[in-house]
């Protein structure tokens, strides 16, 4: 593998700060750190689940000829921010430090010593049709979406069955693909929530992790899953939150607005791994939420945009999927369908409502593509080569 989207980002940044990069496991993280990244200089990486490496790390020992220090999984360590503030402050002038990890690393809301202004924090997600088709996205921020002239229809069919971590879209065999998710699932439940949360039950956790590929597409009901589990409210939203702090998933909140009367606490999840949901249309809806996520997250860990992901849902019921928005002003928003290329009424509704810029209607399966009250009916093919 010669690069992935982060690449140059990363190198570049890595001349002024430390870089923090985290996203789910198996993403790809190590390999880009090490066999990408880590070939651009000299460097030499250190495991924490290796003794020996970690060892050698704590004590400060880094080779003098080496450029490049990479850290992996060196957030396990309990005191982890005070240790490596000091060594990146002691080192700052001669090695540049890129740490990984599968837990979020954005430390700087979570007390302790503060390392703010000594790096930069990038979320790495898998691969996106653009990605994978070695597109570069020209969209520019606040503007129009830029689209690629050339439709990918057997590359979007296939991020839509295998997913978009590595190993199994570059393998694309089924029986794989089931065997490598539960391998996944059970390095998830017993190292990553073993060693970075206080959560005992396990079993249960497990449950959870098989109900929530169910849960897409509609407001999450917290009461529904402590219902299904015999466990208390404290408890789910507790592990929720642990998922996602741990990249198992990622909830979507509601877009908050005076205009309408919109719906307040709800939230809607999807998986990093849409690949586990078996609802077709629940499946579709969830990879076009991961490509939007990827896009808003690039913008800000990179740009410094405040971009958000949002649904749009009002208390009579109306609600439209997606809705991209920069300083909490809308950008576009976006429907999404299987088949059906009407008009969405509530994506028409909020479009006046919410004074939306663009508005897209994707669809699937269809090769129609067209313009009608200012809003865009495109193929899911062609709407996805607008994104990063």
């Amino acid at each position: 593998m010669k690069s992935r989207y982060l690449t140059n980002p990363l190198l570049e940044d890595l001349k002024e700060k430390m870089i923090f990069l985290s996203g789910p496991r198996q993403v790809g993280k190590t390999t880009l750190a090490t066999e990408i990244i880590g070939k651009k200089m000299k460097s030499l990486s250190f495991n924490w689940d290796k003794l020996q490496e970690r060892k050698q790390a704590l004590k400060g020992e880094w080779p003098e000829e080496t450029e490049l220090i990479i850290l992996d999984e060196f957030h396990k360590h309990r005191k982890w921010k005070t240790w490596i503030k000091g060594e990146y402050d002691t080192y700052k002038n001669k090695y540049k430090f890129l740490l990984t990890g599968s837990a979020r690393l954005n430390v700087y809301r979570k007390g302790g010593d503060s390392l703010q202004g000594r790096y930069y924090h990038y979320r790495f997600h898998p691969f996106s049709l653009s990605e994978m088709v070695n597109q570069t996205c020209q969209t520019q921020p606040g503007k129009d979406l830029v689209f690629s002239q050339k439709f990918f229809w057997p590359e979007c069919e296939t991020l839509l069955r295998f997913g978009g971590f590595p190993e199994p879209l570059l393998k694309q065999n089924t029986r794989h693909l089931r065997r490598w998710q539960t391998l996944r699932l059970e390095k998830f439940l017993k190292e990553d929530v073993r060693d970075l949360t206080r959560i005992q039950d396990i079993g249960n956790l497990s449950l959870l992790c098989e109900l929530l590929p169910e849960k897409i597409k509609s407001p999450l009901s917290i009461n529904s899953l402590a219902e299904d589990l015999q466990v208390n409210f404290r408890t789910i939203t507790n592990w929720i939150r642990a998922c996602e702090e741990l990249y198992y998933c990622y909830l979507i909140p509601p877009f908050q607005t005076r205009k309408i009367a919109a719906v307040k606490k709800e939230k809607k999840l999807y998986l990093w791994d849409w690949a586990l949901i078996e609802d077709e249309s629940a499946r579709l809806e969830n990879l076009v939420a991961s490509h939007l996520l990827k896009y808003c997250h690039f913008l800000h860990d990179h740009d410094g945009l405040q971009a958000t992901l949002h649904f749009i849902r009002d208390n009579a019921g109306r609600e439209t999927d997606f809705l991209v928005c920069l300083k909490n002003k809308p950008w576009f928003a976006v429907e999404v369908k299987t088949k059906d290329t009407t008009i969405s009424k509530n994506l028409f509704y909020f479009q006046k409502k919410l004074d939306i810029p663009h508005c897209y209607q994707v669809v699937e399966k269809t090769k129609k593509d067209f313009l009608k009250n200012d809003i865009h009916v495109l193929p899911l093919a062609k709407f996805l080569t607008a994104l990063i």
